[in-house]
């Protein structure tokens, strides 16, 4: 038969159009073999690059309570409107896109009555960096706004509300100098990790938040996001797919309980209201920290997450520094305060006993320098030791200074912890200075080495000598427990994984070799500056409570300009001591006229405080 009539018999022309399907199937079935058995895993993988995107999601910070359990930083939910732009999305150019989402903010701007937050190029980098992520506009949404976005925006495509957790400081500014403040900032990845976007996170940036931060943070997790070619997210073409895709949980931070009294702080700051200044108590028995202020200061809320720029300028400019913990970070004069020091150093060596005596004629001559005992010009008289130290007389310490010699009071300080950082588990802390000879040739080559006029000036506290007043609580501390110089410490202790609180024993840092019967007579001297009706400190007495304390005022910039830094230092109660306090007001009067009757308001409060305030 001819190919003609093979073509013109239907039969034939259905079973070659029958073989010509099974080759094509059998062609396909083989393509889709290769594709999908043989090169499986090429495909794969090549999918899950292009689609599937790992998402830094990072572990809720951990809290900060008192030692009573109070929450001083904890985790808020805070309710943020966010755009989803694969719903706001424009054909053609990213343009457009972005100009749809501007279009999108000032509408919800005029529903919600707050200014637009976000600018062209935040859109635009957010399409660039984290586009299958939603788009934040406005955080911290009040519970207004919420409702008017239940009610107006039904239907509005690519707008929603989210939670996510903001750090809040419920007591405010209180404490705020210790307890320091967080930013959002991009995760810092290690080199072993690898994610397609990193949500931000909180970090400490200030105070104890910067300090334990990675106690804090906690560990992050991740979720899995399938995105299409373009980079949108699938949640709406695919849902239910980036749910199986898997999804590490985060791991909350560990809670930190400070040593912090909150009752005390309050009296502490409140002592500050209206002045510059700082105030530390310490527990002198184990070092722990039961109150730190300093004022001015400010509110941690306001500091956490994005800083408006025209807030942080008004802070870094600000004369009166509020930023500064003057309580660890600022180094004074300490003027008085000192003599507590100078004479232990004096008493050891043997160079003076409680009965020594020099006459006070109201000023000391050095050649032809005058050094003048305060402010009482027609002098003290005749005196000893405890009655120089009652009266604070400088003129009995200059003589004293002079006899004993710079370096003994010098090593005296060190032994003190003067000189040093004290170790306290806050960023920001200083030395402070106790100089000597070596310091003036380094640092003052002009004036040569040491002369008595120095030694003078180091016997009353003044000259090159700095400190902080977290230094001077701790040598009061040490003062009044017989010669242990104890760490200060802020932390308490850790939450652990399990919920049980690790707590590390204080550390005793030395023992400092006093006589008892040396301690005893400056321990009485310094009762008697609060309790004699003449001591320069007895503004700060509180009934029914014998207390200790110095007093002390520093002269401070050029001299006559009548600048003055003022002190007091004290213990309580005087026969089983459980505070020491040291107290700094900057531009004052004197350390009896204007530290004494604020430090007598916060005694009475710890020591009476069902009764109000103490008397001015």
């Amino acid at each position: 038969m001819s190919w003609q009539a093979l073509w013109n018999d239907e039969v034939f022309r259905l079973r070659l159009l029958a073989v010509a399907i099974l080759l094509a199937l059998g062609g396909l079935a083989a393509r889709l073999w290769w594709m999908q058995v043989t090169n499986a895993k090429l495909f794969q993988h090549n999918l899950s690059e292009q689609s599937i995107r790992r998402v830094y999601v990072p572990g809720a910070r951990g809290q900060i309570l008192a030692r009573d359990g109070a929450l001083l930083a904890l985790n808020q939910p805070s309710y943020n409107l966010v755009l989803y732009l694969e719903e706001l999305r424009r054909p053609g150019r990213w343009q457009n896109t972005v100009t749809n989402v501007e279009a999108t903010v000032q509408q919800l701007a005029v529903l919600l009555g707050q200014p637009p937050q976000l600018e062209r190029s935040k859109i635009l980098a957010h399409i660039h960096k984290r586009l299958p992520l939603p788009l934040t506009a406005w955080r911290n949404l009040t519970t207004v706004a919420r409702a008017r976005l239940a009610e107006r925006t039904l239907g509005w495509r690519g707008v929603a509300v989210e939670v996510e957790p903001a750090r809040v400081y419920p007591e405010g500014p209180l404490a705020g100098h210790v307890l320091g403040y967080t930013r959002r900032v991009e995760p810092e990845l290690g080199e072993d990790e690898t994610f397609n976007y990193l949500e931000p996170e909180m970090k400490g940036a200030a105070g104890l938040e910067r300090r334990y931060d990675h106690a804090l943070r906690g560990a992050p997790g991740e979720k899995i996001i399938a995105v299409d070619v373009t980079g949108y997210n699938y949640r709406f073409a695919l849902p239910g797919l980036a749910d199986k895709l898997g999804r590490r949980a985060p791991v909350s931070g560990r809670d930190v309980m400070l040593t912090l009294d909150l009752r005390l702080q309050r009296l502490a700051e409140h002592a500050l209201d209206g002045v510059n200044g700082a105030v530390v108590i310490l527990d002198p028995n184990n070092g722990d920290v039961l109150a730190l202020a300093s004022k001015p200061g400010f509110d941690p809320n306001e500091l956490t997450g994005v800083i408006p720029a025209a807030t942080w300028q008004v802070l870094i400019e600000h004369p009166d520094k509020p930023l500064l913990n003057r309580a660890v970070s600022g180094a004074f004069a300490p003027g008085s305060i000192f003599k507590p020091v100078v004479a232990m150093a004096a008493l050891g060596p043997g160079h003076v006993n409680p009965n020594t005596t020099f006459t006070c004629p109201g000023h000391f001559m050095l050649g032809k320098a005058r050094f003048n005992c305060w402010e009482n010009l027609a002098g003290h008289g005749a005196q000893d030791l405890h009655g120089a130290l009652m009266y604070s007389c400088n003129v009995y310490f200059f003589n004293l200074g002079l006899r004993v010699g710079p370096e003994v009071i010098h090593q005296r300080a060190l032994d003190l912890g003067l000189g040093a950082r004290t170790g306290l588990d806050l960023d920001g802390e200083v030395a402070g200075l106790i100089p000597d000879d070596a310091w003036k040739r380094r640092e003052r080559r002009s004036e040569g080495g040491w002369r008595d006029g120095d030694t003078c000036n180091l016997s009353i506290g003044q000259g090159a000598v700095l400190v902080t007043p977290l230094q001077m609580a701790s040598v009061a501390a040490t003062l009044a427990n017989g010669g242990q110089v104890w760490q200060p410490r802020l932390v308490l202790g850790l939450r652990d994984e399990h919920g049980i609180w690790q707590r590390p024993p204080p550390k005793l840092t030395r023992v400092v070799p006093w006589e008892a019967r040396h301690l005893k007579l400056v321990r009485e001297a310094m009762r008697d500056v609060i309790q004699a009706p003449t001591g320069t400190g007895r503004h700060a007495k509180v009934p029914g409570v014998s207390m200790a304390g110095k007093t002390g005022t520093a002269e401070v910039g050029r001299k006559g300009e009548g600048h003055k830094n003022t002190w007091m230092i004290a213990f309580a109660p005087y026969d089983a001591p459980r505070y020491a306090v040291a107290m700094l007001v900057e531009e004052g009067v004197s350390g009896g006229a204007t530290v004494a009757p604020l430090l007598q308001k916060i005694m009475h409060g710890i020591f009476h405080p069902d009764t109000g305030e103490g008397e001015g």
